[in-house]
């Protein structure tokens, strides 16, 4: 078996051969960025992206291949309109009438339904006179929409997502056209059964000479209509920094970072509440199906839209920014589920977008070659002192400041959880080392509290 030192060097030698022969080279790189994190010292220079090896003098570059969306607002003409609202309604139909049947089957034969089963259930649904217009629309989104339930269950089974439900007209409507569902030729994405293609706003480039394999359309509560493309990207990662850090989620500010750094809670809701509330109550005082109830939806949805729009902003420039300046990112395994039902909290909670935030780092550290870390729920990082490990047996939720009985240290609640998040998730890349797979090191179970100090912990009651 090869060790760290020899999985560094293959890696390294066929990187360097692909880059000779100008080929793909489809690199692990989770463990890429272990290896190297173990391997790897950072060298001060005038740009400070050089990294000096130890063990090794091979210097090499690379991309990563990854399939990325790239997603665009476009404006449908009034046919275009009405060819792709019957699509969204025909979608809608198969994935209600295919999980309609997956319960029926389970409850009388206590079975699945397999995704070539429903294929041919949709077949025979086509044939019948009742629901012969789904011969109208193309018929890609419609076997897509197939697949998309059937791994819908997939992940449902897995742990990975909720039970699917059935779809709403009042609701985002979507429809995914794959192979010879599209074209995309000068930059232009012609859909089945259209004449003309889409007038895309082509806000950023997209990856040239390449074909999309999937292009999908949808609509949302304010009618704002939006392509997104699915390529194969080659992403160049960020250059090494030589910095880590630890980073712990907040109500009062959104993250603070081992290093001192504070990120600012922007507060979304709370900023747009008063507003959201007013267009909410004249919503509730006009008439079911009336034009004037129509218009104050549109208002309310609108509100939804711009706070949805503002955070997803805010999370993305936010998780770049740290995947770009650091190397090892260390971040707590929050129960969000758990947390929410505290309703004291839970506006302010699901307002942070902390999941998302999460999601981001996740797969940006993997695009970009930095390694990412999750440290256990359990793991007393506010209670720990960071300077000599004291634990403490209690610490309520107000307190923002205390002590340290043992060293007299006083520290900030937030700073100081950071410093143990980080000390943690170096603690778990150096037990993981010959195992570590970047974003797959996570939940490490039961360990022992390891200080920022690297010292052993002192708990309330022993001696020190």
């Amino acid at each position: 078996m090869m060790n760290d030192a020899q999985r560094l060097t293959e890696y390294q030698r066929g990187l360097a051969e692909s880059r000779r022969h100008k080929l793909r080279y489809r690199l692990d790189l989770p463990v890429f960025a272990a290896l190297h994190h173990k391997f790897l010292k950072p060298r001060p220079s005038g740009r400070g992206e050089r990294l000096e090896p130890l063990d090794l003098k091979l210097r090499i570059w690379y991309t990563v291949l990854v399939k990325r969306a790239f997603r665009f607002r476009f404006y449908p003409t009034e046919e275009q309109s009405v060819e792709l609202n019957r699509t969204f309604g025909c979608v809608r139909v198969v994935w209600n009438q295919t999980l309609a049947e997956r319960h029926k089957t389970y409850s009388t034969t206590g079975k699945g339904i397999s995704y070539p089963e429903t294929d041919k259930n949709l077949t025979a649904l086509k044939r019948t006179p009742e629901y012969n217009f789904l011969s109208e629309v193309s018929s890609v989104p419609l076997q897509q929409t197939l697949r998309h339930q059937a791994v819908a269950f997939t992940n449902f089974f897995a742990k990975r997502a909720r039970y699917p439900r059935f779809k709403s007209r009042f609701e985002k409507q979507s429809a995914t056209y794959t192979g010879r569902g599209f074209t995309f030729r000068d930059g232009n994405v012609k859909l089945a059964k259209m004449k003309e293609p889409l007038d895309v706003r082509w806000s950023r480039d997209v990856p040239k000479d390449q074909m999309p394999s999937s292009v999908t359309v949808s609509r949302d509560a304010t009618n704002r209509w939006h392509v997104s493309l699915l390529f194969d990207d080659d992403i160049e990662p960020f250059p090494w920094s030589g910095n880590d850090i630890g980073i712990d989620l907040g109500l009062k500010s959104f993250a603070v970072l081992s290093d001192g750094t504070v990120i600012d809670h922007p507060n979304l809701l709370r900023k747009k509440e008063k507003r959201l509330a007013r267009y909410q109550r004249i919503m509730a005082k006009r008439v079911k199906g009336s034009n004037r109830r129509k218009k104050a939806k549109q208002k309310v949805a609108r509100t939804h839209a711009s706070i949805k729009d503002s955070r997803k902003d805010f999370l993305h420039k936010t998780s770049t920014d740290i995947v770009r300046q650091y190397d090892v990112i260390a971040v707590e395994d929050l129960a969000v589920k758990n947390m929410v039902r505290n309703h004291k909290l839970a506006k302010s909670i699901s307002d942070s977008g902390w999941g998302e935030f999460r999601s981001q780092l996740e797969y940006k550290a993997e695009w970009y070659g930095k390694t990412f870390v999750v440290v256990d729920r359990f793991y007393p990082s506010s209670k720990t002192c960071s300077e000599c490990g004291y634990l403490l047996k209690e610490l309520s939720l107000g307190t923002r400041r205390w002590t340290c009985p043992s060293c007299r240290t006083l520290h900030d609640r937030d700073m100081n959880a950071a410093k143990n998040i980080i000390a943690e998730g170096h603690s778990a890349l150096r037990r993981n080392s010959g195992e570590a797979r970047g974003a797959d090191v996570r939940h490490m179970g039961e360990t022992p509290v390891l200080s920022a100090m690297k010292r052993e912990p002192i708990r309330a009651g022993g001696s020190g």
